[in-house]
């Protein structure tokens, strides 16, 4: 099987809606009219006015970067100015490692929770326990402090210590404990078996996502014989994307024949297409995809692809819709410029910008109680100053992005189940499993 393409991938972007390629930084720029250099003049001499009267002296800096974002968010909700700490930032995301002690956390109470440690990392070695709260990093408190903020000192190189004092149900006093920081791999893929039918779970598209897809299927081979095993689902929910060579690849891991995706700039020549290779992971098996309000950009690659080339079910709420890719250039020691460059098409010649995917088979999952009111259902066709595409309507993209926590709740997967072990769930639909993965 093939497992690599042309393309060089260096970042997604943060939040819900990622997905970037760099292709080059060296294309030619063509010369501005003299207008638009007129209109230059401008801007200088406004930012030096501000730079020699405004009431207080200003971050030229941040006046410069925010010059910049300023236009770039004139042009879409996804291209950007990146500093340097925001740049590497983004490499960390998608490279799927880091520099760190291993642990989940949230906040709870003003301090960082424990939610659990991660095995055989340096935070679970050194004895944390979920549950456990941690009261100071360094020496300095965690009061005050965002989770993002708590998680970026917790963060550091490779090797170098750091002190945590952390509070404990039933402990008599504060522990306080060094503990040396090492490069932690990010789960881009979770897999279980569930009876008789093999669940995966891709949460994010980075660097490492093809291998751990690769790895989790071969232990879902190893546990269930071939002949007992129904089949596979594939849960991209809540899944925000990533880079684009990773979606190529998982979608080729299910694929023998067929376009993957092409993408399109305002160059026509500029046309790029995608194809898979021989050699299904599964060997055939039969395949359900879940999508949600939640599954955007690379996660809808891989469901447009699968759908539209028959090979598997797609079950669920219409995705977010970001048919958009985002080329990452390069500025220097001072950034990255994240840029919208072209658009994403599936095999059948669809854009999904706006419009998200329909899945074959609707499954809404319902909110509790608790949640009624609180979570909107909102796409890329809600985002202030999206594209808009070419198929896009008053109906827009996305829905609720919801999973519950316990499976048992989980009305989209146990459907999903259900249809690989042929239970029929909808007078309409095929109860044989194998037909009922290709009936659209």
């Amino acid at each position: 099987m093939i497992r690599r393409a042309s393309l060089v991938i260096v970042g997604a972007l943060m939040g819900a809606t990622a997905m970037s390629v760099l292709y080059s930084a060296g294309v030619p720029a063509q010369a501005a009219g003299t207008s638009t250099y007129k209109e230059l003049s401008i801007f200088g001499d406004v930012f030096e006015r501000i730079r020699a009267q405004y009431v207080t002296p200003p971050d030229e800096e941040k006046l410069v970067e925010n010059a910049i974002n300023g236009m770039l968010t004139s042009l879409d909700p996804h291209s950007v100015y990146m500093n340097a700490k925001d740049a590497a930032d983004m490499q960390t995301q998608t490279r799927g490692e880091f520099g760190g002690i291993g642990i989940e956390v949230t906040m709870e109470d003003d301090m960082v929770k424990v939610i659990t440690p991660i095995d055989d990392t340096p935070g679970a070695k050194a004895g944390i326990l979920a549950g456990d709260f941690i009261a100071e990093i360094n020496g300095e408190s965690v009061r005050g402090l965002k989770l993002e903020e708590a998680v970026d000192k917790m963060r550091g190189e490779v090797n170098t210590p750091i002190k945590l004092t952390i509070l404990r149900k039933g402990a008599d006093k504060p522990i306080e404990l060094s503990i040396v920081r090492e490069i932690i791999p990010i789960r881009a893929v979770k897999s279980r078996v569930e009876g008789d039918v093999g669940y995966l779970r891709v949460i994010s598209f980075t660097e490492k996502t093809y291998d751990d897809l690769e790895a989790a299927i071969e232990k879902i081979k190893a546990d269930v014989p071939a002949d007992k095993l129904k089949g596979y689902v594939l849960d991209l929910r809540l899944n925000p994307g990533g880079l684009l060579d990773q979606a190529i690849y998982v979608s080729d891991a299910f694929l023998e024949r067929g376009e993957v995706v092409s993408t399109r700039s305002r160059d026509p020549e500029d046309t790029r297409r995608f194809n898979a290779s021989a050699g299904d992971l599964t060997d055939g098996k039969p395949l359900v995809v879940l999508v949600n309000g939640g599954s955007a950009s690379a996660s809808e690659i891989v469901a447009g692809a699968l759908q539209d080339l028959k090979r598997a079910t797609v079950v669920g709420t219409r995705s977010f819709g970001k048919g958009s890719v985002q080329t990452i250039i390069p500025m220097g020691e001072k950034g990255a410029l994240r840029l919208t460059t072209a658009l994403y098409y599936t095999p059948s010649g669809k854009s999904i910008q706006g419009t998200g995917i329909e899945p074959d088979i609707k499954v809404e999952q319902p909110l509790p109680e608790e949640l009624q009111g609180k979570v909107r259902a909102e796409g890329e066709s809600a985002l202030k100053g999206h594209i808009k595409g070419q198929n896009e309507n008053d109906e827009g993209s996305g829905s609720v992005a919801y999973v519950p926590p316990e499976a048992k709740d989980d009305l989209q997967l146990n459907y999903a189940l259900d249809l690989l072990r042929g239970v029929k769930t909808d007078p309409s639909f095929p109860a044989d499993p194998q037909k009922a993965v290709v009936a659209k």
